[in-house]
């Protein structure tokens, strides 16, 4: 699971989940790499193994280079997300709610797997948007991702928007794109509120949403961080995990531990 010395502080931060009444999970790629979702920048990331694919994630070359624009349209037809499935990373965020004890879910990720896993997705916000809709960049309309594969898979490398003729892209943030501020006002609100927060899956290095775990702390949450590698928050959260995700989470998010039954014959 974890580094040996480790196993005390799991069973502290399972103590802490046990006692918390409003838990905030901020995750990013980590949480989802067990399904078979690579992160960007890891060692086996999409960017590191193809840095050409990083110019995709650029609304710049994306609005005025139709190549980049086929390009990603290939990349979203043949993404592991449309065949992965929610593992034990994101169940345990669903026992969380499950117990009550959830009061939102902040992702990075676009891949939608905390609502397939259960998640309610009232409580999800979604920061860098979702891969699962398509918008127009100039009407705004949005529709199902799946229409304009659809349209991919029958000869149209880069189709317009049929509402308008302009160019459509995923509903996701882009490198040059704000985030929405209406999302961005939800996370920050969740972490003021929150008296657990856990970041799972994360570097906290992309701002502003690695800003959330510095308001958490000021707003009295304690904050912890869950990931297989060191993290930019680890130097001030109340307690570090280090390990894989999808053995760690489980192990703080479930029910109480149930009482030893007595020996048989008693």
């Amino acid at each position: 699971m974890s580094e040996p010395h480790a196993l005390d502080l799991v069973d502290q931060v399972r103590a802490w989940v046990d006692a918390a009444e409003r838990i905030v999970v901020l995750t990013g790629a980590g949480i989802s790499t067990d399904s078979g979702i690579p992160d960007f920048r890891g060692p086996n990331g999409l960017w590191t193994k193809d840095p050409k694919a990083e110019r995709t994630s650029h609304i710049h070359f994306y609005a005025s280079d139709p190549e980049v624009r086929r390009l990603s349209w290939q990349q979203r037809l043949h993404h592991p997300a449309w065949s992965a499935a929610p593992n034990a990373g994101h169940l345990a965020v669903v026992e969380l709610e499950r117990r009550g004890k959830l009061l939102a879910v902040l992702t990075q990720n676009i891949d939608g797997l905390h609502q397939l896993a259960g998640t309610d997705p009232g409580l999800v916000v979604e920061v860098h948007g979702t891969m699962r809709e398509v918008t127009c960049l100039d009407c705004g309309e949005r529709a199902d991702m799946q229409r304009a594969l659809d349209r991919v898979r029958a000869g149209e490398d880069d189709p317009p928007c049929r509402t308008c003729g302009g160019i459509l892209k995923s509903a996701t943030v882009s490198f040059g794109q704000a985030l929405d501020p209406d999302d961005l006002d939800r996370a920050e609100r969740a972490a003021r509120a929150a008296d657990l927060l856990l970041a799972v899956g994360t570097t906290l290095t992309v701002y502003p949403i690695a800003g959330v775990p510095p308001l958490a702390h000021a707003g009295g949450a304690r904050v912890v961080t869950v990931n297989g590698a060191p993290t930019a928050y680890d130097h001030a959260a109340d307690a570090v995990l280090r390990g894989p995700i999808g053995d760690l989470l489980p192990a703080i998010c479930g029910g109480p531990t149930p009482a030893t039954p007595p020996p048989t014959g008693e």
